[in-house]
């Protein structure tokens, strides 16, 4: 049966006899997501709300979502799909469907209609940059540094080049264990122009010269792989600034109380997402796809921005974000798409990264191993 078929057969049977559909449905999901403060409002907001909804679902998380793409090759090659719904950031659902690992979806069968009748197509627009890809948030790649660290008489970073500056600013970076967001960053500190950074990085002698420009910091940076890592080395003061994701920031200031900043000038905009495996038995596709149409809707995708900073993907979903869940606070001012955060924003190349990935990441690895 195809996929379209099988989101026809949903949609017909849900109308005439949802508790008979319900018997077509796997009892178990597993989801796939980066744990932390993010996984943590994907719980709060949809999954724990759908589970209780439907008592007889066992939902189980895995927090491999950095290491997707690798796994999702294995669990292919041997046969053996385990999860059911994987959040993976846009340029790896890219990846994802060019080497036909995940499922196309449609927009407007597979996904809820906003809430005065507009398509999921039109409600998400151009934020559905594969065919594969089901957005839910908007985020950033920022630094958050140590407020009781900066130097006396020295005004706080400010400026993304500010990382590159040991002299005014001394003391360990934290910074990802992987060439994306760095590349970009270092070029733009040695001078090249924004619009002309991922036309540089596609040759090997822009590439040398980013590298170049990291080489600068290399030995006084500590480099993470999940995204809980810069937070609990801020909070330690391991290292006195460090990239992460904003809503981790957020959620290490506001909600933790650390003494930590933000410096939002080149945040890297990019976006998050499902996407739903090649090949799950039909089963579990139905039981993922009724999970997506609740999960994705208006009103949960606002829901998560009530517990995180992070912007949720859907236009209707805009208007109805309000305060924190729990402080109180009102999130506005904590998004990455706040007017005042967004004066000096870097976008994340999609399709850069989807086709130049593997190659830039050997060079990268063997640079850290240099």
């Amino acid at each position: 049966m195809t996929f379209k078929k099988i989101g026809a057969l949903a949609a017909c049977t849900a109308l005439v006899a949802p508790a008979a559909f319900a018997q077509d449905m796997a009892d178990d999901m597993t989801l796939v997501s980066w744990g932390g403060a993010y996984q943590d409002s994907q719980k709060k907001a949809y999954a724990d709300p759908y589970a209780a909804n439907n008592s007889d679902v066992t939902i189980v998380w895995d927090e491999s979502s950095a290491e997707a793409v690798a796994k999702l090759r294995a669990q292919n090659e041997a046969g053996n799909i385990t999860w059911d719904l994987v959040d993976v950031v846009a340029a790896d659902a890219i990846r994802l469907c060019d080497e036909g690992l995940a499922m196309e979806i449609d927009p407007d069968e597979d996904l809820a209609e906003a809430p005065d009748g507009t398509s999921a197509e039109d409600d998400f627009g151009d934020l559905l940059v594969s065919d594969c890809f089901i957005p839910q948030i908007v985020y950033s790649t920022t630094f958050g540094y140590r407020t009781d660290m900066v130097p006396e008489g020295v005004e706080p970073p400010s400026d993304i080049c500010d990382v590159f500056d040991l002299e005014t600013y001394p003391g360990k970076r934290a910074l990802e264990k992987r060439p994306i967001n760095n590349m970009e960053w270092a070029l733009l500190c040695d001078g090249v122009a924004k619009d002309e950074i991922y036309d540089v990085l596609e040759t090997p002698e822009g590439q040398e010269q980013a590298l170049a420009k990291l080489d600068t910091i290399k030995d006084d940076v500590i480099w993470w792989s999940a995204g809980a890592d810069t937070p609990q080395l801020l909070a330690d003061g391991e290292v006195f600034l460090g990239s992460t994701y904003n809503g981790r920031l957020f959620s290490a200031i506001e909600e933790q109380d650390q003494p930590i900043g933000m410096m939002w000038d080149a945040q890297v905009f990019d976006l998050d997402g499902w996407i739903i495996p090649a090949g799950l038995p039909e089963d579990r596709l139905a039981r993922v796809k009724d999970f997506v149409m609740y999960a994705t809707d208006t009103q949960r995708l606002a829901d998560q921005a009530a517990y995180i900073s992070y912007g949720p993907a859907r236009k209707s979903s805009a208007p109805l974000v309000g305060k924190h869940a729990e402080l109180g606070i009102e999130m506005g001012p904590h998004m990455p798409t706040a007017p005042e955060n967004a004066e000096n924003i870097f976008v994340y190349n999609y399709d850069f990264w989807a086709d130049y990935r593997d190659d830039i990441d050997q060079k990268f690895q063997a640079w850290l191993a240099k």
